[in-house]
């Protein structure tokens, strides 16, 4: 037998080894998992480099502890609304609430998302005017700050927040900035250490054990978050960057929705933010009143629900569903990407052939092919099904909204793809409130304006080309 009889068999026995390994141990879903097969089978070698970056579970220990919880006061909350709802003795400030207590039960139960309702939300969808209102917000901050975003950029939005986060460090304030590894990684090392020399702490998540070598890659905190003294927090799609300002030729006006909320909502972002900084620095936050001293600031629910690879369930998406199937009029969603899993898509059908008005817009320019591709090809679904499917023309989209009804909405940093479902760790805010809702819902409708309608004549035109692009796509979309 000739050596290469023997390499290309051992290469035969070690690929059926590894997809033995992928349909019996790893219990992944079976889309994703023919779609692994599929790239064993085509490209055997590479393919077993790209499983261990892009395939691998994450390990089944436990990141956010119930322990570390327990200490941070979440436990003892869960448990006491818990009771109330289960009793029915829940204090609803307004009477229209309890339609959905079954949705904010479900976060509650799953996810240890506290409701919340004594909170005030100003709602952007210009990164001009939230940038502006964030850095005033830090200029005042007196005890202090706290920021996780998936991209930080050293360009001149990322030079002007670092000024700001520097000057408060030296002025005695606690400034924290944790950045998600693969998002940031091209951020310039003595950019951060000029931080790091003022007092700034600065983590950053999954880095790798081996440089240029992480094979947690795959697995990004795709979170946006910052909290000011326990009163504000900032929670939605803007990450820092020039381009989010608009300031980027390839993608022009960048139109995103990010939420200040004011009120005892916050306490539940720092909890958030304190558990992502502890798996990622040696020093830990410890509990201290001052970081849950919030202000009652309104009168809108909210609650902050988080998932990741991490958790057991699919808590976001899991959110979603139950946001459609309570709708009676209308389910308007925004998102830069649109492939969702078998659940979701069933739960929008069924909903546009119920009657229910869907409405789905989506950019009009990739920032990633694939993606956009196999966005096209679920897109086609929908239509048949009688949902209406906008394409944003005034820039890229980058909202991550849900509205249903005008009465509840969710915004946050997950997208509908299976990406932000099974494998980012993400952050959404569940908003409870008709006046809220019926603001985004204005934004909604001002873009449409801006929008050319994806009819299902339009549809069928697509070239032959392009179609096979979207086919080939969608095989993959489990692994996108």
């Amino acid at each position: 037998m000739g050596i290469w009889s023997m390499i290309v068999g051992g290469i035969l026995i070690f690929n059926i080894a590894l997809a033995l390994t992928i349909i019996f141990l790893e219990r992944k879903d079976a889309t994703a998992t023919w779609a692994w097969l599929m790239v064993l089978m085509f490209v055997p070698v590479a393919g077993f480099i790209l499983y261990l970056i892009f395939g691998r579970r994450i390990s089944g220990e436990r990141i956010f502890t119930w322990d570390t919880k327990s200490k941070l006061g979440v436990k003892k909350a869960v448990q006491e609304q818990l009771r109330a709802i289960e009793d029915n003795s829940f204090p609803f400030k307004h009477q229209g609430l309890s339609a959905y207590k079954d949705l904010f039960y479900l976060h509650l139960h799953n996810n240890d998302a506290i409701f919340t309702q004594n909170n005030k939300v100003r709602i952007f969808t210009d990164g001009e005017e939230k940038f502006a209102a964030m850095m005033e917000d830090l200029e005042h901050a007196y005890d202090h700050i706290h920021l996780l975003y998936y991209i930080l950029r050293h360009d001149q939005l990322g030079k002007k927040i670092a000024g700001i986060l520097t000057r408060k460090a030296r002025q005695g304030v606690e400034v924290r900035v944790l950045f998600d590894d693969m998002g940031s990684r091209g951020i310039n090392k003595k950019f951060l250490n000029r931080m790091r020399k003022a007092g700034v702490q600065i983590e950053s998540f999954f880095p790798p054990k081996i440089p240029k070598i992480n094979l947690k890659i795959n697995y990004r905190n795709h979170r946006k978050l910052a909290i000011i003294d326990a009163k504000v927090g900032y929670i939605g799609g803007f990450n820092i960057g020039d381009e989010y300002l608009g300031h980027n030729k390839r993608f022009g006006y960048w139109r995103d929705t990010h939420l200040r909320i004011c009120g005892d909502a916050v306490a539940n972002m720092q909890t958030r933010f304190i558990l992502d900084w502890n798996q990622a620095s040696r020093n830990d936050i410890l509990y201290d009143d001052r970081y849950y001293t919030t202000e009652k600031c309104g009168d809108v629910g909210v609650q902050i629900v988080s998932s990741g690879p991490d958790s057991d369930w699919e808590q976001i998406k899991n959110g979603y569903i139950k946001m459609i199937m309570s709708a009676k009029e209308y389910v308007y969603i925004q998102t830069p990407y649109f492939i969702p899993d078998d659940s979701l898509q069933d739960t929008l059908r069924i909903a546009a052939l119920s009657g229910v008005d869907v409405k789905v817009m989506i950019p009009n320019k990739p920032d990633h092919p694939f993606v956009y591709w196999a966005t096209m090809s679920y897109v086609g679904d929908l239509l048949n099904a009688g949902a209406e499917v906008y394409i944003y023309q005034n820039g890229f989209l980058h909202a991550k909204t849900i509205i249903v009804d005008g009465k509840i909405a969710s915004v946050g940093t997950a997208n509908i793809d299976v990406r932000s479902f099974r494998l980012n760790f993400e952050v959404n805010a569940f908003l409870y409130d008709q006046g809220l809702a019926e603001r985004l819902l204005a934004a909604f409708k001002g873009d449409i304006a801006v929008s050319t309608q994806m009819t299902r004549k339009l549809y069928r035109k697509r070239s032959i080309g392009i179609r096979l692009k979207e086919s080939f796509s969608r095989l993959l979309s489990p692994i996108l």
